[in-house]
C-alpha cells in the first residue's frame, strides 16, 4: 500500500514539475493589416464616422503577421503610417504603408428620375473613401427610405442631401379641401394650391368660394388645415 501511495505522490510531483517547466504559450499571430487598422481606429477615436473602418495597404516586403504594435505614427491627412510590429518570436519589425478611412454609403442600383419615392430596394451599400465624401453626402439608408427625388440620381453614385426631400403632399395647382377649424367648429371649402408643400408644412391656397388667399398646413391626406 505504501508503495502505491509513494508511486502516486511521485507521479503527481513529476506532473507538477513538468507543467511548471513547460514552455509558455506564445501569443497567436494576427494579420498586420488588422493590427494596423485597429491601431488607426484607436488613434482616430471619436472622430471616426459611424460604421467606418480602415483599409490598410502595406509597403512591399512587409511582414504579414505579428502579435502587437509597439509604436505607431499616422498622418491623418495623407493616411501614411509607420509602425513597430512585434512578431511571435519577439522580434520587432518596422512597417510602413497607407491607411484609408472607408465609409459604407448607400448608392442607387439604377438611374432614378425626379418625383420617384425611394425605398430600400433602390439602393445597395458600397464602401467609399471618406475623403471623397462631403458634408452633404447621405450615408444613412434610413435617411433615404420614403424620400422623394428632386434631382436625377445616378446609378452607383452617392446621393446628396439637396437631391431628395420629404414627399410633396400638395403640389402647386392641385385642387384641395380647405378645412377651417375653431374649437369644435369645422368648415370645409374647395381650394386650389398656389404653392407646393411637404406634410405638416405651410402652403398657400385660394378659397374657390370666397376667392381669398389663405395660408394653412398641408396634411399627408392632401387636406389643408386653416385655423382662424
Amino acid at each position: 500500500m505504501r508503495a502505491v501511495l509513494l508511486s502516486l505522490f511521485l507521479s503527481a510531483g513529476l506532473a507538477q514539475w513538468a507543467a511548471a517547466t513547460q514552455a509558455p504559450t506564445l501569443p497567436q499571430p494576427i494579420p498586420v493589416t488588422r493590427l494596423i487598422a485597429e491601431k488607426a481606429a484607436t488613434e482616430t477615436g471619436a472622430a471616426m464616422p459611424p460604421a467606418a473602418s480602415y483599409q490598410v495597404e502595406l509597403a512591399p516586403g512587409s511582414i504579414e503577421n505579428g502579435t502587437l504594435v509597439s509604436a505607431f505614427q499616422m498622418d491623418p491627412s495623407s493616411g501614411a503610417f509607420a509602425a513597430n510590429v512585434v512578431t511571435q518570436a519577439g522580434e520587432t519589425w518596422r512597417v510602413t504603408g497607407l491607411v484609408t478611412l472607408m465609409v459604407p454609403v448607400p448608392v442607387p442600383v439604377r438611374r432614378i428620375l425626379p418625383d420617384a419615392i425611394l425605398t430600400r430596394r433602390d439602393f445597395t451599400t458600397v464602401k467609399l473613401p471618406y475623403q471623397q465624401l462631403n458634408s452633404f453626402t447621405v450615408t444613412s439608408l434610413g435617411r433615404l427610405d420614403g424620400m422623394q427625388v428632386r434631382r436625377v440620381l445616378a446609378a452607383g453614385r452617392p446621393v446628396m442631401e439637396q437631391s431628395v426631400s420629404p414627399p410633396i403632399v400638395v403640389s402647386q395647382g392641385d385642387r384641395v379641401s380647405i378645412e377651417y377649424r375653431k374649437g369644435r367648429m369645422q368648415l370645409t371649402a374647395p381650394g386650389r394650391a398656389i404653392t407646393s408643400a411637404e406634410a405638416d408644412h405651410e402652403v398657400r391656397v385660394i378659397n374657390l368660394v370666397s376667392n381669398r388667399t389663405v395660408t394653412g398646413i398641408a396634411r399627408a391626406t392632401g387636406v389643408v388645415e386653416v385655423q382662424p
